[in-house]
């Protein structure tokens, strides 16, 4: 097994907070899981300050925020709009905030051009009620992410101003730096590729760049967080062989191992086997929020080491602590309601809506999604946090206020500029992290081609 850090080296920062006509000075090393970041050592002297920021200030901060947020290249890396658009209708043409419509969605051009988009991985999400579906049904796992990923590039087709297909982090930059949108795919849930490594391959030809590993069932080889508790599901300790095979696979044609969703066995077997960084598409923080799909502390320095990156969800469910709770029972409320309603999706929806309406503790303030950006840095390195929204696949209403959707998204920079962070690492948490890992995946697959060729 080879692992790489990019961990970086410690260095030391001082930092100046005038406050009262007097001089703060506050020293410390970079971040490396284990020490403080200067993004924290900046917090911490601006908390020595009693001054309040007037509104002058703040809209001085918000222009800055903005002028940095259109530097840079934002990369989000897991939304699921794609199931309104195969599902209802849906045109990324189209509002999905018109009071009028039909279908309310949190994504639409408009508002990713809004929210300084630069590019976006489409969820190729594949339902475990695909599994063994007949071809009257709507075709099993495989057909339905083929129908997919028919779907986002019907969309590029449609919306070539706006939107480019995009196989590397090259072409990211590239294409941002040409004024469009660069537009990408991550299957979520493993068991699209049918225990198939020519499955796999076939899908990473047509443009897929990442694969969820599971979904919130366990399928043939690898055990998913969803259901590890289930004892009437076979289990398997982790990854089976043919899970490490798939792995092993992965890294060797480039495609980018997605770990959110898995159960924490899987997590550890998949650091144990591969050969490049991972990520998880669209996790949070478990010592924050306690909902198993996070991940927990030794997950995030485990990360760190392997040099992979956490993109934080944007779900109220999996942020606030008061939520968390609610989300992993309304996770089998869910699931009862669609045993109840086989035939009847509106009315599962219906009855959910109303079942979280009832028990809502209220809205979740933009702070606590920070404050896993924040836990992340500190906990596996500031180059390990990232952005993967989960917008259009959470509740309408089940995202932090100030982030209400995609065009919401310069708030982040915002806030992370008001907690000090520097303009440098808020480019990493926008983007940069995100492409260093798909820069090196890519680096690992052609040295490992390169070693199979040579051997022959």
């Amino acid at each position: 097994m080879l692992n790489r850090s990019f961990t970086p080296s410690a260095a030391i920062c001082l930092i100046a907070i005038f406050s009262a006509g007097s001089l703060a000075f506050v020293s410390g090393p970079v971040s490396d899981g284990s020490q403080k970041s200067n993004a924290q050592n900046v917090r911490q002297a601006a908390s020595l300050s009693s001054k309040t920021p007037s509104t002058t200030d703040d809209a001085a901060l918000r222009a800055r925020a903005n002028k940095l947020h259109r530097a840079s290249i934002v990369v989000d890396t897991h939304n699921d709009i794609t199931s309104p658009l195969i599902d209802e209708g849906f045109d990324l043409g189209m509002s999905g905030d018109d009071p009028a419509a039909k279908v309310k969605t949190h994504t639409d051009l408009r508002r990713m051009k809004a929210g300084g988009l630069g590019a976006e991985f489409f969820a190729v999400y594949v339902g475990k009620e695909f599994v063994n579906k007949k071809p009257s049904e709507g075709g099993g796992a495989a057909r339905r992410a083929l129908d997919v990923i028919d779907a986002v590039n019907e969309q590029i087709r449609r919306h070539p101003e706006s939107l480019e297909k995009a196989s590397t982090a090259a072409d990211i930059r590239r294409i941002v730096k040409s004024g469009k949108i660069a537009a990408l795919m991550g299957i979520e849930g493993g068991h699209a590729i049918e225990d198939s490594l020519r499955t796999l391959r076939a899908f990473y030809n047509l443009g897929v760049r990442y694969m969820t590993l599971t979904h919130t069932n366990t399928n043939d080889w690898a055990d998913s967080e969803g259901d590890i508790n289930n004892r009437n599901v076979q289990h398997h300790n982790g990854l089976t062989d043919l899970g490490r095979d798939i792995v092993h696979e992965m890294n060797r044609i480039g495609m980018m191992i997605d770990i959110s969703h898995v159960a924490d066995k899987t997590f550890y077997d998949v650091i144990a086997t591969t050969h490049a960084p991972v990520i998880a598409s669209h996790s949070s923080c478990r010592a924050i929020a306690n909902h198993s799909r996070n991940m927990t502390d030794d997950m995030l320095r485990a990360m760190g080491k392997n040099g992979g990156v956490v993109m934080v969800n944007f779900y109220d469910g999996f942020l606030d602590p008061r939520k968390a709770e609610l989300a992993l029972r309304s996770r089998t409320l869910e699931d009862e309601l669609k045993a109840k309603y086989p035939d009847d999706p509106k009315r599962v929806q219906s009855e959910l809506d109303a079942w979280r309406k009832a028990n809502d503790p209220g809205r979740t303030p933009l702070s606590v999604l920070i404050d896993h950006i924040d836990h992340v840095a500190k906990v596996a390195g500031i180059d390990h946090v990232g952005l993967g929204s989960d917008f259009d696949g959470v509740p309408f209403t089940g995202l932090p206020e100030g982030m209400e959707d995609i065009s919401k998204l310069p708030n982040i920079t915002f806030e992370l500029m008001k907690r000090g962070y520097s303009d440098a690492d808020i480019k990493k948490v926008l983007g940069e992290n995100l492409l260093r890992v798909m820069s090196e995946v890519e680096r690992v697959a052609s040295e490992l081609s390169s070693n199979r060729a040579s051997s022959k």
